[in-house]
């Protein structure tokens, strides 16, 4: 690797392709005993790198890794009683494990927004594999505010070019990086 940063664990695992036919799988949380389980009866699509900082990552991690799979393909099959949803303002409704915080699926309720029916998970909870492989890196200035160094953003996103997960943001990268350092700077004055 030769970085002092990862990406995200299974990224720099590497990424492995879809299995064809793959139709599914369950996910579980971190917690040793009760584990909360999602099974998932669908590939999963538009898997990607997520800098924002809403998203659970692994301890260590810049980024998470999250697709998306209809709502209908999406069932809490054990402990439905340990999710909790993170924020109840947010627009993507991030149902995690009150036991070890682990973000377990993320659900759009308002139904004029353009992703609502998609379900958000991070197929990495899954002990099978052939989940469809991460395609590209979203928000990577957006780790600025979750405590990356800007000096750090050329070689992060080098790194993901490496990965061959073309970073994208709104703007130019150097435009995002400054207005994510000037949100990481007005928190902390706060």
């Amino acid at each position: 690797m030769g970085n002092a940063f990862t990406i995200h664990p299974s990224i720099e695992a590497g990424i492995k392709p879809a299995a064809p036919g793959f139709a599914g799988g369950k996910l579980y949380c971190k917690c040793p005993t009760d584990k909360v389980e999602v099974t998932i009866s669908a590939q999963t699509a538009h898997n990607h790198a997520c800098g924002c900082s809403k998203c659970w990552k692994p301890a260590g991690a810049l980024f998470s890794q999250v697709a998306v799979v209809s709502r209908d393909a999406l069932k809490v099959t054990a402990h439905p009683e340990k999710l909790k949803v993170v924020d109840p303002s947010a627009v993507i409704q991030r149902h995690a494990c009150s036991g070890c915080g682990v973000h377990m699926y993320g659900r759009i309720e308002n139904k004029a927004h353009p992703f609502y029916g998609l379900d958000f998970v991070h197929t990495e909870l899954s002990d099978g594999s052939g989940w469809s492989p991460p395609e590209f890196a979203a928000f990577v200035s957006s780790i600025i505010e979750t405590g990356t160094d800007p000096a750090q953003m050329g070689a992060v996103r080098a790194r993901l070019k490496q990965l061959r997960l073309e970073p994208y943001d709104c703007l130019s990268p150097a435009l995002m990086d400054a207005i994510s350092t000037h949100v990481a700077k007005s928190r902390k004055a706060a």
